[in-house]
């Protein structure tokens, strides 16, 4: 009879052996959302074929992993991917033929550091390869890896992170409606203005307060500036020619007003003040798009700390990410103590999803928040170790798109699985946001009384489960 069990045993582990044995991985050059070249990956198993595709960033930070582009300037004006493609075709697909999809952990670990291998004080660089090449097949794997078990992804990737839910944390959804920086072409320095509807019931009724705040906005923008200025930047939002962080923050506050929906939404905002440091003279430079400037708007870390603390003081502000260039430490910790314990300061530039950054932000006490971008780390494996790292220490995650973006819905479940709370990913416009919002309220239907909305609690979503 042993024998016999030991027999049926081995045979159910064959199978499933086969099941999840990666049998082909196929990657091409596709678009983005700026119509720049990006990375798909399609993983095959005897369970189907699994695909994703990879997002690119406008406004990066100098520590991300390397992302391979072609440098041909005859060719999508030297952002061709080919290269990055003919990395996962040739070298890593032949590497990882008969791997299981469900040894996550391991095929990262192979493409990384034996197929890469480059690495500096920072950790894995990825900039042989490529970071987009190797982030392509690592997302595709994970969607096969939850075929194979026969769980929804945003599950699988929970018990990656050896998350043990009886029930799931939907995030508050953090839009983008105001752009700026990097994002649009106007003269606001500050890149992101967002609302968070922390006072809804639930994603869908989120989401539902999101929209009309935004299509407020759009009227009274209109109506300010002029049909022109509803015009929207990269992440889908309005990008009307203002100057001043006050008058997008007036903006929103009208909009919510407008709505109807006022004590139930707060606002967040990604400076991303890296885009605006004048190295040179050690100053942030808030009329950085005027090249002719006359420096009258250029101030130090501290008069910028002092505009945040003045600003959090008039207006429902929760969230201020990248406040601060990624190297300016001392400013990090000037702000964390004096506003952290009101208002969530996440890196994003200053972490980079890198596990020993968030390490050393820590240490010092820098920020008390991640924001967790996939592709600036390149695999689900290190971008769910930056996540626990984080949790496990009191730091809020956020779950971010880029700018760059494809209809891919991969962190709508990255957000739910690894238990967030909270997920920007621009407007509640343009197909390749929406795609990811409309993922999370299907997750959420499908849940039914196991999903349970983050609201105020987006910071601290473990203290609802």
């Amino acid at each position: 009879m042993n024998i016999l069990k030991l027999i049926k045993s081995q045979s159910n582990k064959n199978y499933f052996r086969s099941f999840s044995s990666i049998k082909s991985i196929h990657a091409r050059e596709i678009l983005d959302s700026r119509g720049n070249p990006t990375v798909e990956c399609e993983v095959t198993t005897s369970n189907g074929i699994f695909t994703a595709a990879v997002p690119s960033g406008a406004s990066t930070g100098i520590y991300e992993a390397v992302e391979i582009r072609d440098n041909v300037s005859f060719r999508y004006g030297g952002k061709g991917v080919q290269q990055a493609v003919n990395a996962v075709n040739i070298t890593i697909a032949d590497a990882l033929k008969g791997e299981s999809v469900t040894e996550q952990q391991k095929i990262d670990e192979i493409m990384v550091k034996r197929l890469d291998g480059t690495f500096n004080k920072h950790g894995w660089t990825k900039s042989h390869l490529g970071a987009n090449a190797i982030l392509s097949v690592s997302l595709a794997v994970a969607r096969a890896g939850a075929a194979a078990k026969g769980i929804p992804l945003y599950q699988y990737l929970g018990n990656l992170a050896e998350k043990k839910q009886q029930k799931f944390i939907m995030p508050v959804p953090s839009l983008n409606v105001i752009n700026g920086g990097k994002h649009a072409g106007n003269k606001l320095a500050m890149q992101e203005f967002m609302i968070l509807p922390i006072g809804a019931n639930s994603f869908k009724e989120g989401l539902q307060m999101g929209a009309e705040v935004y299509h407020a906005l759009k009227s009274v923008i209109k109506k300010k500036y002029g049909l022109d200025a509803t015009n929207v930047g990269d992440e889908g939002g309005f990008a009307p020619n203002i100057q001043e962080t006050r008058d997008g923050l007036n903006l929103l506050v009208e909009a919510i007003q407008k709505s109807g929906h006022e004590g139930k939404i707060v606002l967040g905002m990604d400076v991303a003040a890296s885009e605006f440091w004048n190295e040179k003279q050690k100053l942030y430079d808030l009329d950085f798009k005027n090249k002719s400037n006359d420096g009258s708007h250029r101030i130090s870390g501290q008069q910028l700390t002092k505009l945040y603390e003045e600003i959090c003081k008039d207006y429902p502000i929760k969230s201020i990410e990248d406040p601060f260039d990624q190297d300016d430490w001392i400013a990090y910790q000037n702000m964390n103590e004096s506003l952290g314990q009101q208002v969530q300061i996440v890196g994003d530039d200053l972490l980079v999803t890198n596990p020993m950054k968030v390490q050393n932000a820590i240490d010092k006490l820098a920020c008390n928040a991640l924001l967790l971008k996939v592709n600036q780390i390149g695999t689900v494996t290190e971008s769910i170790q930056a996540a626990r790292l984080a949790q496990d220490n009191n730091f809020g995650v956020m779950v971010s798109h880029r700018s760059g973006e494809t209809e891919d819905t991969f962190i709508a479940d990255l957000s739910v699985g690894l238990a967030c709370g909270q997920i920007k990913t621009g407007a509640p416009c343009r197909s390749e946001r929406l795609a990811k919002y409309n993922q999370l309220l299907r997750i959420e239907e499908q849940l039914g009384s196991k999903a349970v909305y983050a609201g105020q609690y987006f910071r601290y979503p473990s203290n609802l489960l």
